[in-house]
C-alpha cells in the first residue's frame, strides 16, 4: 500500500510540474512577487497531495523567531520535503542551484524566472564567490536566501560537513541567519520511492546575529543549534495519525 500511495503522489507531482513549468515562462513579465505566488501554487498542491496520498502531515514551531526583514535561512537537508515547505514559510525566497539546470528547455526557463543563485559547482572557490555576490544582491532586494549548508541530503542520525558559503554570505552582507531543524528524512527518505505516513516537525530557531563574527563562527553556531535540535526531535513515524 505504501508503494501504491507513493506512486500516486509522484504521478500527481509529474503532471503538476508539466503544467506549472511553462507558467514560469509565461509569467516572466510580471513582477517577482507575482511570479513567486503563481509558481508556488505548485508547492501548495504538492504538499496537499502528499497529505492526501501518503498521509504525511507537518507542523511548524518557532514562527515567533522570524524577523520582519528577510535574511539568510540555513536548513538541515534530509529530503525533498523541506525544499517545498520552506517556500510557503519564507516568502518570497530564492535558493541555490546548479547553473546547468537553467539550460533545460521550458523547465529551466521557469526556474530562471525565480531569480535563483545559479552557481558553478565545478569550482568551489567560484561557487562561494557567486553565493556571496548574488546572495548580497538578493538580500538587498528583501528576498530570503535559502541555503542547505551540508550541500546534499543526509540520512536521519547522520551529519554532513557544514560548508562555509552561508557563513561567508552572512559575514559579508551583515545579514542575520535563521537556522532550521526538522525530521522529514524519516518519512521522505532520500533515494527511495516510499513515503511513510506520519507527522513532520519543522523548527525555526532563534536568530543568529552575524555582526562582529567571521564565516567560521557563524557556520559553527548554525551547526551546533541545528544538530542539537535535530537530535531531540521525535521519530515522526511514532506519531502517525490513524
Amino acid at each position: 500500500m505504501l508503494v501504491i500511495r507513493s506512486l500516486f503522489f509522484y504521478f500527481g507531482q509529474v503532471i503538476s510540474t508539466l503544467l506549472f513549468a511553462p507558467l514560469g515562462v509565461i509569467a516572466f513579465p510580471l513582477n517577482f512577487n507575482s511570479r513567486y505566488y503563481l509558481i508556488t501554487r505548485w508547492t501548495v498542491f504538492n504538499l496537499w497531495w502528499l497529505k492526501v496520498c501518503c498521509r504525511v502531515h507537518y507542523k511548524v514551531e518557532g514562527l515567533e523567531n522570524m524577523p520582519d526583514k528577510a535574511c539568510i535561512v540555513m536548513c538541515k537537508h534530509q529530503s525533498a520535503f523541506e525544499t517545498l515547505a520552506l517556500q510557503l514559510i519564507f516568502v518570497p525566497q530564492v535558493w541555490i542551484l546548479k547553473r546547468e539546470l537553467l539550460k533545460i528547455p521550458i523547465y529551466g526557463w521557469g526556474l530562471a524566472s525565480m531569480q535563483p543563485i545559479a552557481i558553478d559547482r565545478g569550482s568551489a572557490i567560484k561557487s562561494f564567490r557567486q553565493i556571496v555576490e548574488q546572495g548580497c544582491q538578493r538580500l538587498h532586494e528583501n528576498l530570503w536566501v535559502i541555503i542547505f549548508p551540508e550541500g546534499t541530503r543526509v540520512a536521519p542520525g547522520e551529519k554532513g560537513t557544514y560548508l562555509p558559503g552561508g557563513g561567508m554570505l552572512a559575514a559579508k552582507s551583515g545579514a542575520d541567519v535563521i537556522p532550521i531543524a526538522h525530521n522529514a528524512g524519516y518519512l521522505w527518505p532520500r533515494n527511495t520511492l516510499i513515503k511513510k505516513p506520519g507527522n513532520i516537525t519543522l523548527v525555526i530557531g532563534p536568530l543568529i546575529e552575524s555582526a562582529n563574527k567571521n564565516a567560521k563562527q557563524i557556520t559553527q553556531e548554525v551547526e551546533d543549534w541545528i544538530e542539537s535540535t535535530v537530535n531531540n526531535l521525535p521519530d515522526p513515524e511514532l506519531m502517525t495519525k490513524p
